[in-house]
């Protein structure tokens, strides 16, 4: 039987499982044991859980450690920046990372190294303070988030934490299920908003398409405080060289007399350092103006030095930093064909199941009807770490126990295709386990 890094020594044809006799399906099942136990026999360490940039990701961006000199601590205006001030982030930088989400700089406010602290912390203020002076969230007797899934885990934690009824949204090839959207937000005031990662989703890649975008902008919700929260993490994070242009969703929100409906984030964490970079909120003059007033009781500014450190490590020319996001797609590009090689040679003949073909940003998304708990189980035991089954839907709670979250950055490519060796061998396992019963 054909394998990719191993080979099972068995006479068995290769064909789809469904078509195979039961003898046959119990000597592909004892192949594929007799090689997973090899596998446990190697004592393997390997991690596939989340979503990290590599070591080598990392010294991409070394230079930032020693880019300002000694006398280099001052903005363009003069302002000396190792002092307090500033709130929203000095204007070069609001300026050069509004490029990330095509916005102008005043429709910006630049914050720390995560994105999802933001939204976090817009949250809580709408919890407390309401959207825009509206009714705080935490008054109102039930509270509803649109969740197209598979998504991301932290986003479903995050409105889990603050009591919301998350409802699951099919996605689609072009994005989430609009007409299921606009029916539940035009008729229920309970929902308050949903959660978007709109080029390239987590975990399936999915592109929105322009349609589906100016649909979010035009939306028309019963609940006057509704919100998309746009999380645009991978809007430079390409992995071909002509990558896909998406609608802006506010300049579309603007067109449809809509502009306040949407909060849009993006950060560098995955384009320098995760622990020390840069992230900003984009939304209407409106929005900003409000959530800078909350913001202003919580800090007086966030680390000015580090805003013009990005800015000299980048020379203040965005080309440069899409010039440095094709350095990161030379060494993660021959990761994701790593395991798209493997799946595909080891699986597509078998007819178990499906999987993604992202153009972008850090994941694969794995799909087998009735196995994914099992699939990660075994991978378990056998050394392979990957994102708990589950994980890409509310609560935990996949209802086709089939969507697994694939991340092949971090690994180095040796150990990837081992962790995919591991991982197939185990798929295996799990589907004949399931049609023999």
């Amino acid at each position: 039987m054909k394998g990719v890094g191993f080979i099972l020594e068995s006479d068995v044809v290769v064909m789809k499982l469904t078509e195979m006799n039961k003898e046959t399906l119990e000597q592909f099942l004892s192949d594929c044991k007799a090689q997973y136990a090899a596998f446990q026999a190697e004592n393997l360490k390997l991690d596939m859980s989340r979503g990290k940039p590599s070591p080598k990701q990392l010294e991409l961006s070394m230079d930032l450690m020693d880019c300002l000199k000694r006398d280099d601590y001052r903005a363009e205006n003069g302002l000396d920046l190792r002092n307090y001030g500033v709130l929203d982030g000095i204007p070069e930088a609001k300026e050069f990372f509004s490029n990330m989400l095509g916005v102008s700089a005043d429709e910006t406010i630049v914050f720390g190294n995560s994105s999802l602290n933001i939204m976090y912390w817009v949250m809580s203020v709408a919890m407390t303070n309401g959207v825009m002076g509206g009714k705080p969230w935490a008054k109102q007797p039930k509270l509803k988030f649109l969740c197209p899934v598979p998504g991301y885990d932290r986003h479903f934690a995050v409105t889990e934490f603050f009591g919301f009824e998350m409802i699951n949204v099919p996605m689609n090839e072009d994005g989430p299920d609009m007409d299921m959207i606009e029916k539940l937000v035009a008729e229920d005031d309970t929902i308050k908003g949903v959660w978007c990662v709109p080029m390239y989703s987590n975990p399936d890649g999915v592109v929105y398409s322009d349609e589906v975008v100016k649909r979010f902008a035009a939306l028309k919700p019963k609940a006057e405080d509704f919100r998309i929260f746009w999380d645009n993490a991978y809007c430079v994070h390409h992995l071909v060289d002509n990558p896909p242009v998406q609608a802006n969703l506010l300049e579309e929100a603007k067109k449809a007399g809509n502009e306040d409906i949407c909060y849009m984030f993006a950060s560098t964490s995955k384009i320098t350092f995760p622990g020390c970079g840069i992230s900003i909120i984009a939304a209407s003059k409106n929005n900003i103006a409000s959530l800078k007033k909350s913001m202003g009781f919580a800090t007086i500014g966030f680390d000015k030095l580090n805003q013009l450190r990005h800015l000299r490590f980048f020379d203040g020319k965005f080309e440069n930093l899409v010039a440095h996001m094709s350095k990161h797609k030379d060494l993660i590009a021959p990761k994701f064909a790593i395991v798209e090689n493997t799946l595909e040679s080891e699986l597509k003949d078998l007819d178990i199941a499906t999987w993604s073909d992202p153009k972008g940003g850090y994941f694969i998304s794995f799909n087998q009807a009735g196995c994914a708990k099992r699939i990660v189980a075994l991978c378990k035991e056998a050394g392979v770490v990957l994102t708990g089954a589950g994980a890409s839907f509310p609560y935990g709670n996949d209802p086709k126990d089939e969507n697994i979250r694939l991340s092949p950055t971090f690994p180095t490519e040796e150990e990837l295709q081992k962790a995919m060796n591991v991982f197939v061998c185990s798929a295996k396992i799990a589907a004949a386990e399931k049609l023999i019963g």
